[in-house]
Formats: structure tokens, sequence, C-alpha cells
């Protein structure tokens, strides 16, 4: 079985085609810097990266040309569905769903919660049940994970109406990475599923964690929107909310762009002044670059900090999964952050944690509980995956 994954970003447009039982990646890629004279796609297919140049393409131009290419390399005719990562269903579906007007309609309906995103990932499934008539479409949404938390979790201090009225809660995301490293954690370290505590950290440009109990996440970091939580690479996570009206008067610029420059200019690029980079920012601190060093302490204080805080819903930590581009491949970052969480029990195997856990199973700690343990995640596949069951389903 094949399964094409899409996902449209506000510039961009990710694709492979997936073999859900197998977890093979036929073919991958990403049209990007659309609608402007850069655009490009490129792609990853029998062990070659191409590159075809595509001016001005918008996003239905370029799944048209992904659609061709897809023909192309004879992947077309065995297509079974398409599933597509869509960011935001607020409270509406608690897992993944045909796409069927119904569905599109109350996803619409969380435009407002994801004004960035959601419209890309709804005009993705528009365009491909033009272009592939014949296949289903299944939306993959990021929160559905996360709606298992209890209300002592979700809410804010605020009013109920703010709540019932304009939908303000806390709902998480990349909950389809965190769904899928909690998974492969319980089956690949021999966790009970029904009594097991499991802490997802997902590290990359865009951070969170979650506390997944027994498989069901009972707390994450993100809230409202991706901008709560720990630092980021360019967010600055959870602030002191008077701070955009603060800001607002000083810099004479409206709550819209203070939270955009939040969203876009802080975190560790903030911080550093030089790069939203880790691994950027690690050599420059080993060079003695003053801004570098601040932002790798802050950023692992901070996440550490927060990881303790989500002890507090499991009652225990059997264990804590690195995993995303930081998460799997940063050991000095690791370390640093293990560091502050030594109370818990957690203890470095400091050999197994420079090689990335690659001789030790993924295993980076000396201690068999609580683990540190790191789980490469894989979104698509967990895409995929689900596509193939509603589809078959269907």
């Amino acid at each position: 079985m094949k399964i094409l994954v899409l996902n449209c970003g506000s510039s961009s447009a990710k694709f492979a085609v997936i073999d859900p039982e197998s977890g093979e990646e036929f073919i991958s890629g990403i049209a990007q810097r659309l609608g402007s004279p850069q655009a490009s796609l490129d792609w990853k297919f029998g062990g070659k990266k191409e590159t075809k140049e595509l001016p001005g393409a918008d996003h239905d131009q370029a799944l048209r040309e992904v659609v061709a290419l897809l023909h192309e390399t004879k992947l077309a005719d065995g297509l079974r569905g398409v599933g597509h990562r869509v960011l935001h269903a607020g409270t509406k579906f608690s897992g993944s769903r045909l796409a069927t007007p119904d569905v599109i309609a109350k996803t619409e309906e969380c435009i407002p919660l994801g004004p960035l995103h959601n419209p890309p990932n709804l005009l993705g499934i528009k365009i491909a049940e033009q272009l592939f008539p014949g296949l289903k479409n299944v939306a993959v949404f990021d929160t559905a994970f996360h709606q298992t938390m209890p209300p002592r979790a979700y809410r804010y201090a605020v009013p109920a109406e703010w709540h019932d009225k304009f939908m303000v809660r806390r709902y998480g995301f990349h909950g389809t990475s965190h769904r899928f490293v909690a998974g492969q954690t319980i089956k690949q370290f021999g966790l009970d599923p029904n009594n097991s505590a499991v802490i997802t950290v997902h590290l990359g440009n865009g951070c969170s964690c979650a506390a997944v109990q027994n498989g069901k996440c009972v707390d994450t970091t993100m809230g409202l929107t991706p901008l709560e939580g720990v630092v980021m690479g360019t967010r600055c996570g959870s602030v002191d909310p008077a701070l955009v009206g603060y800001m607002s008067k000083n810099l004479g610029k409206s709550a819209e762009e203070i939270v955009d420059f939040m969203n876009k200019k802080c975190g560790l690029l903030g911080l550093s002044g030089l790069s939203n980079d880790m691994r950027t920012l690690v050599e420059a601190k080993d060079k003695g670059h003053e801004g570098a060093r601040l932002a790798i302490e802050v950023f692992c204080y901070v996440l550490a900090k927060h990881i303790a805080g989500l002890a507090v819903p499991l009652g225990r930590v059997d264990v804590m999964a690195f995993t995303g581009g930081i998460g799997e491949n940063s050991w000095p970052i690791r370390a640093q952050l293990m560091g502050h969480l030594a109370f818990l029990g957690l203890s470095l195997d400091e050999a197994a944690n420079r090689a990335n856990g690659k001789d030790t199973g993924g295993r980076i700690s000396r201690e068999t509980k609580p683990q540190a343990v790191i789980v490469p995640t894989n979104e698509e596949l967990m895409i995929a995956r689900d596509t193939a069951e509603i589809v078959g389903a269907s």
C-alpha cells in the first residue's frame, strides 16, 4: 500500500509517498518559496536528489508538478489515499478524520486559532481532491493528541465566557510527533501500555514537551498557540502577558506586531543576537560567544523546569524520550539539560550520549529507571498510518 502525505504551509508544500506498514519512503520532497521568483521543487527518489525551478508557482501549480513527478516515477497508480497535516482542530476532533465537507467546515471554524496554518492546510486538501478525484483525503490534526488533557491542565484562569465563547484554552501542538514517539518508546523499551509514564521532548526550531500516561497525553507545554511553553528557535516561549502591552507602548507598534515579533525574532535568535540554529550556537559558545552561552543556558534551564513540571501529572517518570533535530542530534544540549534534572534520578551515560544512542538502542542514561532515550520522530509515517486505517475503514 502507498499513501501520499502532504503538508502545505503558507509558502511551501512538503510531500512523501510512504508504505504505512513497512515504513518505506519511496519519494519525498518540498516545493518551497512558493509565490516568489525563487520557487522550486526539490525531491529525493532512488537515492538521488533533484531540483526543478518553478518561478512564481503557487500551491496549485506546485502540486500539479508533484503529481506529474509521481506519474513519472510510477508511484501515482498505486496510491490508496492522501493524508494531510492540519494544524488546528480546536476541541472539535480528538483524532484524525476523513476530510468530509462537515470536517472541512469545522476545521475552517478553527482558522482564527490557526490563521497562518489552517488556510494552506485546507487548500492542500482542496487541490488534492481535484488532482486525485478517486482518492480519499484524511486530515491529521496537530492538536488532536492533546485532547485527552483534563480541564485542570487545559483551562486558563480566565472567565468561563472566554473559554465558552472564544475557545480560549490550552491546545498543544506537535501532537503527531508526540504520539508517534510515545508509542515507539512504549514498544521499544518494553513499557506496560496500561501502566507507563513517559515525557516526550520534541526539540527543533519549534520545541514542546508532553506528559504521556498509558499512551495518552495528560499535559503539554504549548498552549492556545505554539508561542507558549519552552524557549524555541525564534519563539520566546512563556512570558508575562503584560509584555505585549508594555512593548507595544514602548515601540509604538500594535499588539499583533509585537506577537509576530515574539514568534519570529525572539527565542535563541533574540537571546544570542546571532542565530536560531543550535549547531551554530554550540560552536559559537565553545569559541567564547557570550550571547550564544546565555541563549543555551536559558534554553536548557527553562526546558528543565517545564520537564520537571510534567512529572507532576504523571506521578513518576519511566522514560524521558528526546526527539526532533536538536533532541536527536545535540549531545551537549542533552548533557546540560540532564544535569539540571539529575534530582529525578536521571544518570547520563556520557559515551552513549555523545554517540546519540546509536550503540545502545537509543538509551543515553546509566540507570534503568528513569531512562533517558533518543527516539527519532516520523510524523509522515504517523500520518500515513492514520490515513491507511481511515481509508481502509471507509
